[in-house]
């Protein structure tokens, strides 16, 4: 049977950013340093694949501190944990490693700033989301409002709106993020913000990258959990630059196959924890039922590198 021609268009930069880099590496680093069982708080990143890949190592996940026993190390996530949780790991004198994203660690230290200098925070953000709740826990209850859409901006109540400031998730849409703080501007003339969003420049180069090839494609598949934020605004920006369809995949076996048909020029993409294992699986999966042709679209270079905390870097 002929197989029907099909352009794959593979946008770079995808998948892995520095910071889920560094923490893999981490949980990895500490396995060997330590030996198993070493405890995570919380998925390390957002992806089922790396996840279980770690848990086969000796990685046990677990949702809340109390889950670990005192005698074993335990890792925070890279999406950050309120001030609470490494206070307590002290207090139960645990060994434990922050595998906190430099680029979140950034976002906490601004919040603390501008906390010392008397401004009630608003943060940007996703209710729920790891990162989120990370964030709003590095200062007291009441000092960070969370706003998610423009509309929450107009019934936000804060204590004087002459001594704000502003932050934000770093895995956000850009485009949605710009009309938030627009709106904050418009509302709080006198709020304090970062010079640049804190938007992460991963997030931010994968969604150019999208933009870039969504307009000539019939389809675009982002690699990626449903639960990962950043993934999931890939699809969302796929769709608003004009990309009929865009769905989001865990792994090849998930495409739908059935909504593909007919099509003659696909875009894949991976959020930033998506091991690059996943888009070749999902590559591999359209050439095994089209004439394909990859072609590569690159709209930046990535050289960002973090190093591993320490204690890791440090024999035993």
């Amino acid at each position: 049977m002929t197989k029907a021609p099909l352009t794959l268009y593979l946008a770079a930069p995808r998948g892995f950013c520095a910071g889920v880099d560094r923490a893999i590496k981490i949980v990895e680093m500490a396995l060997e340093k330590w030996g198993a069982p070493v405890y995570v708080r919380h998925e390390i990143v957002h992806n089922k694949f790396v996840v279980d890949g770690l848990r086969e190592k000796g990685a046990v996940f677990v949702e809340e501190l109390e889950d670990c026993p005192p005698d074993r190390p335990v890792i925070f996530s890279a999406h950050g944990v309120p001030k609470a949780v490494p206070a307590e790991a002290a207090r139960r004198e645990m060994v434990y490693v922050d595998a906190t994203c430099p680029l979140v660690s950034k976002v906490h230290i601004e919040a603390a700033r501008h906390h010392e200098n008397g401004l009630q925070m608003i943060m940007i953000g996703h209710e729920g989301h790891p990162e989120t709740i990370g964030t709003m826990g590095q200062l007291p209850e009441g000092e960070v409002l969370l706003v998610e859409t423009v509309a929450d901006v107009a019934t936000v109540e804060v204590r004087d709106p002459q001594k704000l400031a502003f932050v934000t998730q770093t895995t956000l849409s850009v485009d949605d993020t710009v009309d938030i703080v627009a709106a904050l501007r418009d509302r709080f003339p006198a709020i304090v913000g970062p010079h640049k969003e804190d938007i992460c420049y991963a997030t931010t180069n994968r969604q150019e990258a999208v933009k870039a090839i969504a307009p000539g494609c019939d389809a675009l598949l982002v690699v990626g959990a449903p639960n990962s934020s950043n993934s999931k605004r890939l699809v969302e920006v796929a769709r608003k630059a004009g990309c009929a369809y865009a769905q989001l995949v865990q792994r090849a076996e998930d495409i739908d196959w059935r909504a593909l048909e007919g099509i003659r020029a696909v875009g894949v993409t991976a959020g930033a924890s998506a091991p690059e294992v996943l888009i070749d699986e999902v590559v591999a999966a359209f050439g095994a039922r089209f004439d394909m042709t990859v072609e590569k679209v690159e709209t930046a270079q990535e050289n960002v590198e973090f190093k591993v905390p320490r204690v890791l870097r440090v024999p035993a």
